[in-house]
């Protein structure tokens, strides 16, 4: 904890450093997205990571997957409804990784003219590169991938207005798109491709359009993210580890309940314990 103290310290320092170099050299390029946004995301009866934020999670999201994982998402769903975690890693407290991380609650942007970062209240972060760098010849496999992205000016002002992003794996995994256990392929090699913007009429709405390339899906799957920036001068900047707070306890393939006296529960019906050998009996 000291050492992960330390480190985060050091990041937000180099980035106040960075940020207030990149401010002072061209205050007036860049898009105004500071400030707290918080995710536009009907709750369906309290379902919140969700694809696309406009339907309900699981089968309800329609997305066009292949057979194979239409069975996944099906096997997935009948393991939650025993009290299994189903295709749902992020339930271990495992990261969402991409596209998962972008419906997390609250985010906040930071802009500087060779890298836009992406700050999320799960306390993970994006690194999108825009100094014009070509794609790498290997990439080391991350929950979040590996973005590059290019300002571009579609509204004829003195401001860049869009930020278009591609983010590539090899990704680790698994990841799903929601916590129905809706699947992306289990060999991660999937490509989403951004526009980011303002609303035209709204500058505090901030649209994220994102197309997901997959091989669980029988297409490109696109929807529009939307974000609305909060008024508070004084937002709370809290980052809430799931670890924190979780009371999934997986041993080996099996997850077991950490009861409110702190005893281990089974999570399905005729769950067997876990593996004893090498503890002693009394």
């Amino acid at each position: 904890m000291y050492q992960s103290s330390i480190a985060a310290c050091a990041f937000a320092v180099a980035l106040t450093v960075t940020l207030n170099i990149a401010h002072a050299a061209e205050p007036t390029k860049y898009p105004d997205w500071r400030g707290q946004w918080s995710t536009i995301n009907p709750r369906f009866g309290g379902q919140i990571i969700k694809y696309d934020p406009t339907r309900p999670w699981g089968p309800a999201q329609q997305a066009p997957l292949t057979g194979e994982y239409q069975k996944v998402l099906a096997e997935s769903m009948a393991d939650q409804a025993k009290g299994g975690l189903g295709n749902y890693p992020s339930a271990r407290c495992l990261p969402g990784g991409m596209p998962h991380m972008m419906a997390i609650p609250t985010q906040e942007y930071v802009v500087t003219p060779d890298t836009t970062y992406i700050l999320l209240s799960s306390g993970d972060f994006r690194r999108i590169f825009t100094d014009g760098r070509e794609w790498p010849a290997e990439i080391e496999p991350t929950y979040e991938g590996y973005s590059i992205g290019r300002w571009i000016h579609e509204g004829g002002g003195s401001r860049y207005d869009v930020l278009e992003v591609e983010t590539r794996g090899p990704f680790l995994g698994p990841r799903a798109f929601d916590a129905s256990g809706l699947p992306l392929a289990f060999d991660n090699q999937s490509i989403f491709r951004e526009r980011f913007h303002l609303d035209r009429n709204d500058a505090n709405l901030l649209h994220d359009e994102i197309t997901t390339i997959d091989h669980a899906l029988t297409r490109p799957w696109s929807v529009d993210k939307t974000f609305r920036r909060g008024g508070k001068p004084y937002p709370s900047w809290a980052r809430t580890p799931c670890i924190a707070g979780t009371h999934q306890i997986v041993i080996g393939k099996e997850n077991y309940f950490l009861s409110g006296d702190g005893l281990l529960m089974p999570a399905k019906k005729d769950q067997a314990p876990p593996d004893l050998r090498y503890f002693k009996g009394k």
